[in-house]
Parts: structure tokens; C-alpha cells; sequence
């Protein structure tokens, strides 16, 4: 998903701020795309399918008048865990746009900026009429003993339903329901606009049960999604016979009778169902490799259905190369109309929604780089399925490195702008805008834990996006593609945690670099390194009085040059290393005459001074030139001409000439 306001920052603001920034000295020249091709982990076992917990079979039948979903169905769930369970949690989460007295929709609540924004003119609500269990001497309907809400919060998000026996391990039970949704104008990714109507969250939802009994349940908050067990769907969905329908899935029937549209969609190994109808739709079919993708978009967005597609023809196999093959023969895209956008920037098993004005330019790339976003998100939620109400980073950040990373293979340094000599990467605004919250929270804080909706987004999505690329420009591209792979394709289905996340990192880094990055991600890690003295000058003999064989003489200034003067030069850099973190650097050191050595320090250590030997004297000296170190925080200090000598004129006007490279070429990896 992108939702929040740092990830939303306008194209022009970041031309404004990523050229001031290195017109400060604050970046770096860029680097050329990597050539490296990509590895693969295909050794690592690649799980064929989850185990199967919960089966949906759900009828939905849409009043386009009142934009109201009439539903029935069945859900056969299964008792994966240790322990009998007496109760489930039954996830409501339409009932957040119910009224203000949600925690999505109260005042103060951590979404964007102070709050986040009401249905503009529709409530939505979710309407249980019957939840029943099927028991040999008859259904019990457990609804009426339903728990809604908690004592002291009125949020109905989340249900508590107690059960007239326990279930033991291993034991399933069948549940026959009856409900109305009804659908709020549009607001964070569901609802409806004019007959435009997206179904996200429509039905109620079975909570998560953890392996030791423990459900993983909470209301629908405004940072942070959804956590649920692998299933199967089978899903009817009955609209106006005007409509085109996307959905979760493989249709398997379609029919159109009395002025209805009925089709029918399965999905096996998916852990959630979303659709959409509408009667304006424009579908753009394509097979890519071995995936049926359709494209749904407004009339006249033809071009961005094309940028949308080629993204999709990069995306597709090179996700597969890195993270294992996408496992569905199918993937709808829908491109919601612009008054509509709220809709936009989501991800769902099989189905993702982009946006974009139909006027976006092609320098411009946030065509691409939502539609790569989102269907990244199929593998980091969607197919590992980790906790992301507990542990965001695992989700929104990794799948926003894995966006970066693809981006720059495909589109280089502009993969974010290229306008002319202005190439922006991604990977400098996700360094640019988190080096004053790194200081705020922790990465690896819970989404409810965050103290505001920015923390979350630029911690979460940019600092988690720009440690991995740090990671990536230091040890290279081979080793972060190899552990990153190998995860993806070790816990899919399984439901990872941070523990198996560094469990398998582990296996590919040495230890204190795995002990970097945890500091990073759990303990507000940051880094400075900085060039904080200098010193060249000509070898020679020292001069002075000397005592030898007796006798005491004096040496003077000129006894120990060479005839002629000798250019041999000698001297030192004194390179600093503050804040928690650690990676090994390299310093350059650049002489007058254009010649340049390169040092390497491992960085562990506060300090270092490091001596030199040269023909001409030192110009200036530059901690970590390749610009690895995205997420150094202060890139003005890096940077030191060496004083004191005759060129140190010439090294001012110099300085000014490598900002001016820098503000029309900002960073790339």
C-alpha cells in the first residue's frame, strides 16, 4: 500500500528538495546502474502451497442504488493451533467508516497528519444478520452473543464471538452467514463513486489464530492492514449487467440474466478477496510469461494502461528470479477513475489498484512505480503473510527496498524523474527524507505504537528501503539478493517473523553485520562519518639540533631538501565514525595533480588516522566517494579540501563546481 503523506510528496517538491540538498553538498555523483545480473535463490526450496485453514464460499450481490452488498455464505475453518479454542474474532472492518468513534475515523487518530479523512458524504457499515454454527442437533446462531465492541471503546471493528463448546486441535467447524455491507463514499481504499463501487473488506473476516492459540486479532487502524491465515475463496459476485467486474482470482463462470452480471471467481492460497464493478471500464488483456494480467481503466488512460503493462513485463519475471515465481495464473489491475483515487495505491491477493492523472508525463515515474509498489506486495505481506499490525517493516518496507531495487534495474538513476540531466533515484529521496526521523522511534515499531502517521511512512517505507540499499551498495548486489531471496522463498506461506527474517540474513552475513542492522531497524541506529583534519606536506629530513658522535649540530630548514627539491609528499587523514552503526568505507584521497588514492577503513572504530605517501600534495580527501553509505546523516562533512597550501584557492572554486554536478545529477546507486 502507499498511504502516507511522505511517500506522497509531489514531484516538484522533491525537485525542490533533492536539488537544494546537493546544491549543499549533501549528496553525491551519481553511480551507473548495476550490471551485475540478477541471482537467483532457486537452490532454496520454494514452497508449492500453505496449509489450508479457512475456506470462504460467499455469495455478493450489489444495489447499485443504496451501494449496498447483500451477502451469504460459508466459512469451514480449521484449528491449526496447540490448544482448543473456545471463542473466534471476527474482523468487521467496514464498521471503521461507521462513525468517528472508530479508531480509524476518531479525532487524533495516527494516520495523516492529525487525523485522517471521513467518508465525504457516506457512512459505511458491516451488518451481520447471521452467524451460525453447524452442529449435528442443528445450526446455533452465535451472533446474538456476539461481542463488538470493548468496555471503554466503542470501535465495532472487531468482534468477539464465543463459542457453545471448544474446538480442539486439528477439529474444523462450518459457519453459515448473512450481511449487508454498506459501502461508504469513497475513503482509504473502499466504497463508491457515482457507480463506480470497489469492494475491499466487505465480508466479515476471520482473525488469525498463532500456532500457540493466541488470536491475532485488533481493529481496523489507520496504519497498519491486515494479518490472516491461507485459504480458499469461491466467490459470486451478482451486479448490473452493465458493469465490467475485477476480482480476486480466476473467473470461472459468467453469466448475464434479468439484467444482472453473475460471475463466479476462485482462488486457492490466498489469505483475503476484494472486487470492483463498474460500468466504465476499459479492459486491456495481456499474457505475460505464464500470468493472464487485465488492465481496468478509465477511457482515455490508454497510455498509462501501456506504462502500467511495461512495468508489469519487467516486474513479473524479475520478481520471480529473485523472490521465487508468481504462483497465481492471474493478476488484475485496476486503475480507478480520478475521482476515485482513494481507491487507488492498494494491494489484494491477485488484484492491485495503481493511479495517476491521465496526464502525468513519462519523465515522471510514479506510473511505475506505484503499479511495481503494489504488486511487490504480492510477495511482502501477500505471499510471506507476516504480522503487519505488529511488524510493518517486514511488509511496507522491504517490498519498498524490493520497489527501489527493480525501479533502478529497469529505469537507472531516474527511476524516479528523468528530466534532461536531472536523474532522481528513488534511493536518494528515501535517504533524503529520513534523516530527521531516525531519531524519533525505532523501524522496528509496532503500527500502533507509532506516535504519528509521517514516523510511520518515513521510517517504515523510506529509512527500511534505504538500510537494505546501504546494504546493497556496500557488500553488493549478490549478497542482499541472495539473503533476500532466500527468505521470500524459504517462509512463503509461513507467516514469518523478525526472528526467522535474521535467523535466515544470518546465514548470509557475518555477525557484525547483522548486529548493524538490527541496530538499524530496532534501536534508532544512524551514522555519520565525516574527514575532520587533514594534514600534507614534502618528505624530507627533519632539521634542528642534533647530537651525534659526540658532537651537537644544527641542521638547517634547507639542509634536508633534496637538489632538486624532492616531490615526494607525505601525510595523513583523520576520518571519524559517530552514532551506532558501522560499514566499512573507503576514503579518496585527491592530489594537485589530478592522480587520487584510495584508502579502505572497516569502520568500526570511532576514529581513524590514516597516513599517505604521494608524489604532489593533497587537494581534498572524501569519505565514502561511491556514495554506499545512503544512510549517512550528514553528507556536508565528508568532504575536506586540505588547507594551509597554495591550491586551497582553487580547491573553493573546485567545491562550488561539484555542487553544481551534484544539484543537475542527484544520487544513484
Amino acid at each position: 500500500m502507499i498511504d502516507t503523506a511522505p511517500v506522497r510528496i509531489s514531484s516538484f517538491f522533491l525537485f525542490v528538495a533533492i536539488a537544494t540538498q546537493t546544491a549543499c553538498g549533501l549528496s553525491r555523483l551519481p553511480a551507473p546502474p548495476s550490471s551485475e545480473p540478477i541471482v537467483s535463490s532457486a537452490n532454496t526450496p520454494l514452497r508449492s502451497e500453505p496449509a489450508r485453514v479457512v475456506d470462504y464460499t460467499l455469495k455478493a450481490s450489489l444495489d447499485e442504488e443504496t451501494h449496498t452488498i447483500h451477502g451469504d455464505g460459508t466459512i469451514v475453518w480449521r484449528n491449526t493451533s496447540s490448544v482448543a479454542v473456545s471463542e473466534v474474532w471476527v474482523h468487521l472492518y467496514l464498521n471503521a467508516f461507521k462513525n468517528e468513534s472508530s479508531q480509524f475515523l476518531r479525532p487524533g487518530a495516527r494516520g495523516r497528519g492529525n487525523g485522517v479523512t471521513a467518508p465525504s458524504h457516506t457512512w459505511g457499515a458491516i451488518d451481520v444478520r447471521r452467524f451460525a454454527l453447524r452442529e449435528p442437533g442443528g445450526s446455533v446462531d452465535l451472533w446474538p452473543r456476539a461481542e463488538l465492541s470493548r468496555p471503554n471503546d466503542t470501535d465495532e471493528s472487531d468482534a468477539r464471538v464465543a463459542l457453545p463448546r471448544p474446538v480442539e486441535p486439528n477439529e474444523s467447524i462450518t459457519i453459515d452467514m448473512v450481511w449487508d455491507s454498506k459501502l461508504p463514499a469513497i475513503v482509504e481504499r473502499t466504497g463508491f463513486d457515482e457507480s463506480y463501487n470497489f469492494a475491499g473488506q466487505w465480508f466479515p473476516k476471520l482473525a488469525r489464530l498463532d500456532p500457540d492459540g493466541t488470536w491475532a486479532h485488533f481493529p481496523f487502524f489507520p496504519l497498519s492492514e491486515f494479518y490472516a491465515d491461507f485459504g480458499h475463496f469461491d466467490v459470486t459476485i451478482d451486479v448490473d449487467q452493465k458493469a465490467t467486474i475485477g476480482a480476486t482470482g480466476t473467473r470461472v463462470d459468467a453469466r448475464v440474466e434479468n439484467g444482472r452480471r453473475i460471475e463466479r471467481y476462485e482462488q486457492s492460497h490466498v489469505h483475503d478477496f476484494a472486487w470492483v464493478s463498474w460500468d466504465k471500464f476499459v479492459a486491456t488483456d495481456e499474457q505475460i510469461g505464464k500470468v493472464r494480467v487485465r488492465v481496468l481503466a478509465p477511457r482515455g488512460f490508454g497510455h498509462l494502461v501501456e506504462r502500467e503493462l511495461a512495468t508489469l513485463r519487467f516486474a513479473l519475471p524479475h520478481y520471480g528470479a529473485l523472490y521465487g515465481e508468481y504462483p497465481y495464473d492471474v493478476l488484475t489491475v485496476v486503475h480507478p477513475p480520478p475521482s476515485a483515487g482513494e481507491s487507488g495505491g492498494m494491494e489484494y491477493p491477485t488484484l492491485i489498484t495503481t493511479g495517476g492523472s491521465w496526464h502525468t508525463p513519462p519523465s515522471f515515474h510514479s506510473i511505475e512505480a506505484v503499479t511495481i509498489h503494489e504488486f511487490g506486495h504480492q510477495y511482502f505481506y501477500g505471499l510471506l503473510a507476516s504480522n503487519e499490525h505488529k511488524w510493518p517493516f517486514l511488509d511496507e518496507g522491504l517490498n519498498s527496498y524490493a520497489e527501489g531495487e527493480a525501479l533502478h534495474r529497469w529505469l537507472g538513476n531516474g527511476s524516479l524523474v528523468a528530466l534532461g540531466p536531472l536523474q532522481i533515484d528513488f534511493a536518494s529521496v528515501f535517504a533524503l527524507s529520513t534523516r530527521t526521523a531516525v531519531f524519533n522511534e525505532p523501524v522496528a515499531t509496532s503500527a500502533g505504537a507509532f506516535q504519528t502517521g509521517s514516523d510511520y511512512g518515513t521510517l517504515v517505507y523510506a529509512r527500511t528501503a534505504a538500510i537494505f540499499e546501504t546494504l546493497r551498495r556496500v557488500y553488493g548486489d549478490a549478497l542482499v539478493a541472495a539473503a533476500l531471496g532466500d527468505y521470500a522463498r524459504r517462509f512463503r506461506f509461513l507467516h514469518p517473523t523478525p526472528a526467522d527474517f535474521f535467523a535466515v540474513l544470518s546465514g548470509h552475513y557475518p555477525p557484525e553485520t547483522i548486529a548493524t542492522l538490527h541496530t538499524a531497524l530496532f534501536e534508532k541506529g544512524w551514522v555519520d562519518f565525516a574527514i575532520t583534519d587533514t594534514s600534507s606536506h614534502k618528505q624530507r629530513e627533519p632539521f634542528g639540533m642534533f647530537d651525534r658522535n659526540g658532537t651537537r649540530v644544527t641542521v638547517g630548514a634547507d639542509a634536508g631538501l633534496a637538489d632538486p627539491p624532492s616531490e615526494a609528499h607525505t601525510g595523513w587523514v583523520n576520518v571519524v565514525r559517530r552514532g551506532t552503526l558501522s560499514f566499512p568505507v573507503t576514503i579518496r584521497l585527491t592530489f594537485d595533480d589530478k592522480s587520487t588514492q584510495d584508502i579502505a577503513w572497516d569502520g568500526r572504530d570511532d576514529h581513524t588516522r590514516l597516513a599517505f605517501n604521494s608524489t604532489s600534495p593533497l587537494a581534498f580527501a572524501v569519505v565514502d566517494p561511491d556514495g554506499r553509505v545512503i544512510i549517512d546523516q550528514d553528507f556536508t562533512n565528508n568532504r575536506a579540501a586540505n588547507s594551509g597550501h597554495r591550491g586551497s584557492a582553487r580547491r573553493s572554486s573546485e567545491a562550488l563546481f561539484y555542487a553544481f554536478q551534484l544539484a543537475l545529477s542527484v544520487v544513484g546507486p
